[in-house]
């Protein structure tokens, strides 16, 4: 028989179809074909698989080599192939047995020395072989990331270790995922001190889910809060953890298997481009938007990032998707991230600081705050001051609330939401919180009084109602309550970038 046929999987997103690498040996001038929509890196497998082979001390066929990879239409990229066509020529040269290949699929680059070296995306494929009930061979690189989806991963090193594999002259050991990290290995937040309003905003959020900005001058402790939320949410789900973990493995050198289970944080330099955020390229790749999925995305000096790159966002904040259109296919990436966003006050960084003289003129801190639109910052649910810290709260003598203390009552919190409605608060559709935020006549006078005065959308209304019940949340209660409306109602009143502009040169508030 002159005719192979090899199990392969391709990568498209965070998804892994099935390829049938088919080899046929016939008449005609020695070559080695590829066909089935290879890009460069596939076809450039030739002189790989070529080599591998003779080091290998393999024959390789002076004949007429075709490889089909099918289906036909299905994009193909990457050296993940290499492995499989490699085996197809042994098997169709008849210097391999065929028997045993039916439900094995092979993931791997060879080096011109026969070794094995990993690809990325390996996870999605160990969960679709999962499904499949296949078993998956692949370089010893990547088995502790497959492991973490199939307990039918091979490890392997050389391309002959492969052979006797499957000739059962010495098997290969199963592969199993390494220990991941311990929680106590994130940031804690009693390492904050002080800034009472920006902790309990930052709590609001873990529990509901919410989005957030801090504003305030250098030094005053954005940063360090904003690298603590991962620290308070609560623990992802299976489901949560592998969907997050296929996406990070599908984005090359961004996986640690030892990161299992841990929340994302993801913290791009402000002169990251739209695409960077967004993901895409010739080979479409996740985003950062995509990398913080189930985790944070934490954007520093948010009014430097590029105009283009911020509204990027808008609608990733408001679907928890993202696609990647190009002109032969489209490739949705899960995006449900917390945003947390980080900014100055004015240019200098200095306006309201009472150690520290603001020079910005009005205008120039309106233009600053501008770079920031409206439908951006309507989106955002928690916006907070973040003050200097006076000498004396450097040194009192105070013990700050740790992660561990804070996150118990997250927890508590955030499943009274799963167990009501399935999901946080921040992700409620408009009927469905208005159901559960019904308002008495207080909280409805609040609501339309705040309405007035902040300019609120529908949009900011909803976002309103949700983090008022969110707050209930945390504090035990089925019912909506003013006092509960008037705190979220305090967290939107920064809405309104204008008000920087009227507080330049003025002190700060005590």
């Amino acid at each position: 028989m002159s005719l192979a046929l090899i199990q392969a999987r391709a990568a498209v997103g965070i998804d892994a179809p099935r390829v049938s690498v088919e080899v046929h040996l016939g008449g005609g001038l020695p070559s080695l074909s590829i066909v089935g929509l290879p890009n460069t890196a596939v076809r450039e497998a030739r002189d790989r698989v070529r080599g591998a082979l003779t080091t290998s001390g393999f024959e390789f066929p002076r004949r007429r080599i075709t490889v089909n990879l099918a289906p036909a239409d299905l994009p193909k990229d990457g050296a993940r192939f290499d492995l499989a066509i490699a085996l197809g020529i042994l098997v169709a040269s008849h210097q391999l047995p065929a028997r045993g290949l039916k439900d094995i699929v092979f993931c791997a680059e060879l080096a011109l020395s026969g070794a094995l070296r990993p690809v990325s995306g390996t996870l999605p494929i160990a969960l679709r072989c999962a499904d499949a009930g296949e078993s998956l061979i692949v370089a010893h690189e990547n088995e502790a990331e497959a492991a973490l989806a199939s307990r039918a991963v091979h490890g392997a090193g050389h391309l002959l270790a492969v052979c006797r594999h499957l000739t059962g002259r010495q098997r290969l050991g199963t592969a199993s995922p390494r220990e991941p990290l311990p929680p106590s290995a994130m940031p804690d937040l009693g390492d904050v001190i002080g800034q009472r309003r920006a902790r309990r905003a930052l709590e609001i959020a873990a529990a509901g889910g919410h989005s957030l900005l801090l504003c305030g001058p250098p030094g005053s402790g954005k940063s360090l809060l904003a690298a603590r939320l991962p620290g308070l949410l609560p623990a992802m789900s299976p489901a949560e953890a592998m969907e997050s973990a296929a996406i990070h493995s599908v984005a090359e050198g961004e996986f640690d298997p030892t990161d299992w289970g841990l929340r994302p944080f993801r913290h791009p330099h402000h002169s990251a481009s739209a695409r960077a955020l967004t993901g895409g390229g010739g080979r479409p790749r996740p985003g950062e938007i995509s990398l913080a999925h189930h985790g944070v995305l934490f954007l520093d000096e948010l009014p430097e990032f590029p105009r283009e790159a911020l509204e990027a966002l808008r609608e990733p904040l408001e679907t928890a998707t993202i696609s990647v259109s190009r002109a032969s296919r489209k490739i949705r990436f899960p995006a449900r991230f917390q945003l947390v966003a980080a900014m100055n006050p004015c240019p200098c960084g200095h306006l309201g600081d009472r150690n520290n003289e603001c020079r910005c003129t009005p205008r120039q801190i309106q233009q600053y705050c501008n770079r920031i639109s409206g439908p951006l910052l309507d989106r955002i649910d928690l916006q907070i001051d973040v003050p200097p810290l006076p000498a004396e709260a450097l040194d009192n003598g105070s013990v700050p609330e740790t992660t561990a203390a804070v996150r118990e009552r997250v927890c508590v919190a955030r499943d009274r939401q799963l167990d009501r409605d399935g999901m946080p608060a921040a992700a409620l559709s408009a009927a469905v919180t208005r159901q559960r935020c019904r308002l008495d006549q207080k909280s409805r006078g609040l609501m339309q009084s705040a309405t007035r005065r902040l300019g609120l959308s529908a949009r900011g209304w909803h976002r309103c109602l949700r983090i008022a019940r969110t707050i209930a949340d945390l504090e035990g209660h089925d019912r909506v309550t003013a006092n509960h409306v008037g705190e979220a109602l305090a967290y939107r009143e920064r809405l309104r970038p204008s008000d920087n502009a009227a507080r330049a040169n003025h002190p700060a508030r005590p």
